[in-house]
Parts: structure tokens; C-alpha cells; sequence
């Protein structure tokens, strides 16, 4: 079990919150149109991007707590940046309570080694990936993310 339980999972449930609002707040900054026009890694654009964001939290929540799927969409193609924003948040929470349910249950995610703070840690990691391509997709297609949301995606203490 974690050393002290109570402010562990209290500080990893608002780790996962600040950056599940670090991909919202990216999101709300690109115009809609810039979406679908910013070619990235593997030919995803900017939505795509997003969407397998969502895609890979249902992946592990289809691995490690089912019941937490069942409200859950998976995201395919022609996708807005409403719709996006809907899912990111719904799958956020989702993972949120897995996370929670992962430090009651002694630490450990069903199907991810070592320990739940290695998991956060993972799917942090695994957003700022596709945060940067998203950043790095729409610079080479002309339409580079403004100075002050890159430098707020770092403002972790205000988001």
C-alpha cells in the first residue's frame, strides 16, 4: 500500500485533473477548421491526435475496470472539437475513479506493472506525446499554436 494513502491519492487524482485540463486547454486554442488540416505522426491529424487520447484511456479501462467502459464512446473519424472536448472530459473521469479505486484496492492497476503512481505516470507521458505532435502538426501546416497557450500548457499550478 502507498506510505500515506490519503495524500497520495489525493495528489495523483489532481496530477490526472491538471493534465486531463492541459489537453482540454490546448484543444479549446485551435480553431475548428485547423482540426482536420494539420497532418501528424502515423497520418492522424489534430482530431485524430485527440481522439486517440481518448481511444487509448478506454483501452485501459477496458483492461482494468469494465464497468467504467459502459458510458464510454469510442472515438472514430469526422469527430468536432465539441465532441472531442465531451469524451476527453468523460474519459477523464473515468480514469480519474480508476485511479481512485486503483490506491483503495493496495496500489496496483489490473494489467499495468508496477503501481498506479507508474500508471498516472504513463498516461501523463502518453498525452504530452500526442500533445507535442498536435503542437508540432499544426506549426508545420502553418498554424502555429500561439506563445501564450505554449507556455501555458507548463502552468500546472493554474490549471
Amino acid at each position: 500500500m502507498l506510505k500515506s494513502a490519503a495524500m497520495d491519492k489525493t495528489q495523483l487524482i489532481e496530477t490526472w485533473q491538471i493534465n486531463n485540463r492541459i489537453d482540454l486547454y490546448l484543444l479549446d486554442s485551435i480553431a475548428e477548421e485547423h482540426l482536420t488540416d494539420a497532418p501528424a505522426s502515423k497520418g492522424r491529424d489534430v482530431a485524430k491526435q485527440f481522439a486517440h487520447i481518448h481511444n487509448v484511456r478506454l483501452m485501459w479501462l477496458r483492461s482494468a475496470a469494465a464497468d467504467l467502459l459502459e458510458k464510454q464512446t469510442k472515438l472514430e473519424d469526422n469527430v468536432t472539437k465539441d465532441h472531442l472536448r465531451l469524451r476527453l472530459t468523460e474519459s477523464g473521469l473515468a480514469i480519474e475513479e480508476l485511479i481512485s479505486r486503483s490506491i483503495d484496492g493496495g496500489g496496483k492497476v489490473k494489467g499495468f506493472k508496477p503501481h498506479v503512481t507508474a500508471f498516472v505516470g504513463y498516461l501523463v507521458a502518453h498525452d504530452a506525446h500526442h500533445r507535442s505532435q498536435v503542437i508540432l502538426a499544426l506549426k508545420q501546416s502553418g498554424h502555429k499554436v500561439d506563445q501564450k497557450i505554449g507556455y501555458g500548457l507548463w502552468e500546472w499550478g493554474s490549471r
